[in-house]
């Protein structure tokens, strides 16, 4: 169903508080430190916070999420929001964009419009996609499910969207980080309905002798080892104790902030220079969305109930996989840690971007998912 009234209208007496509660932020004493080294950077935070608070413009964002082309479906009492971009020409192949976390379905805007209309960006009309970008369950205009024990799951969800919801008997579908996830569990759960799969990061096997490594697979299983020691607290939390997090993150416009701009700065290709790869405005309207939609805490959710192995495992897709590492993203598995797993039938080491790929370098990232599926369409 389309909408019938603005997605967002955040009232006066909303956006006075989230500025009051700028304004009145309580800042814990300063440590003899300076940098990023032990957390967020206490000055990049208090000038980020003095714009949000005072020089931001939410209205002119609002006004801008509002003017997508959203649309809501039921899948069995289950809302879920989604953008729906028509390819510029009959007949393009439908895809499903799924965003990770910290993200929205904002950061998969520019990708999305690349794919839909090719055209526009030096491209030919006839690689155009009908790219379908949902909220996941959670975040922005999707609310959780109301169970962790027996609700769909996502990739299920997106499955009845795309073939019953929207009628696309044969799809595509492109996701990182928590989205490669759901895609891979969409590829391997539907074949039928798949012609194939790009992703940004991949499932680990199942099993494997770890005898029988590789060189080069012994060194990356390594590597993750020293990223998750240095880098993997957040996973930890969010994985184990997650409410205990939520209830100061969504009390504190200033704590969730902080709690995802670290990741912005630290997972892009942005050599500790946020404003090389984000604009003050993108990553306030990330913030804005978490905070007026309420919905930093079930942004958790995924990472906990994989943890407590609520969510299905990834054990073999056999449709046709695409794999593009870009090199400041979390991990760059070889091609055969992939193989393991995917029916893998291409492998592309991107020049340059991050973990953010879709709004650091969506022309990159669109050749490369337009170059795969052109075999499969």
């Amino acid at each position: 169903m389309s909408r019938t009234a603005p997605l967002l209208a955040v009232t006066d007496a909303e956006l006075n508080d989230l500025r009051s509660r700028l304004l009145g932020t309580r800042w814990p004493p300063a440590w003899p430190t300076s940098g990023w080294g032990a957390g967020t950077d206490a000055g990049e935070l208090r000038r980020l916070v003095a714009y949000w608070a005072s020089g931001y413009d939410w209205r002119a964002h609002e006004a801008e999420v509002n003017a997508l082309p959203s649309h809501f479906a039921d899948i069995d009492g289950t809302p879920v929001h989604y953008l729906r971009f028509d390819g510029e020409r009959p007949g393009a192949l439908p895809i499903v964009l799924t965003n990770g976390w910290p993200s929205s379905f904002l950061e998969l805007v520019g990708l999305a419009d690349r794919l839909a209309t090719p055209s526009r960006y030096g491209g030919d009309a006839a690689d155009a996609f009908t790219v379908i970008v949902p909220s996941l369950p959670g975040f922005a205009f999707s609310p959780q499910r109301p169970s962790l024990t027996d609700p769909p799951q996502t990739h299920e969800l997106w499955h009845r969207l795309m073939h019953d919801e929207l009628g696309f008997d044969r799809y595509a579908a492109h996701g990182g980080d928590l989205g490669a996830g759901v895609t891979s569990r969409l590829g391997e759960a539907h074949p039928e309905a798949l012609v194939g799969i790009h992703l940004l990061a991949i499932a680990n096997p199942i099993a494997y002798d770890a005898a029988g490594l590789t060189p080069q697979e012994q060194a990356y299983l390594d590597s993750v080892a020293a990223w998750t020691a240095e880098e993997g607290g957040y996973q930890h939390q969010q994985s184990t104790r997650p409410l205990t997090l939520s209830f100061g993150l969504a009390d504190s416009p200033a704590g969730l902030l902080a709690w995802i701009v670290e990741k912005y700065r630290a997972w892009s290709d942005c050599e500790g220079d946020l404003a090389t790869r984000f604009s003050d405005d993108f990553i306030l309207t990330q913030a804005s969305l978490y905070w007026f939609t309420e919905t930093i805490s079930t942004s958790f959710r995924p990472y906990y109930e994989y943890a407590k192995g609520l969510t299905r495992r990834v054990e073999r897709v056999d449709v046709p996989t695409a794999l593009a590492l870009f090199p400041a993203d979390l991990s760059r598995p070889p091609r055969s840690w992939a193989e393991r797993t995917y029916n893998l039938t291409r492998y592309t080491r991107m020049p340059r971007g991050g973990h953010f790929a879709a709004h650091e370098e969506p022309d990159l990232l669109a050749r490369d998912i337009t170059d795969f599926f052109r075999a499969y369409r």
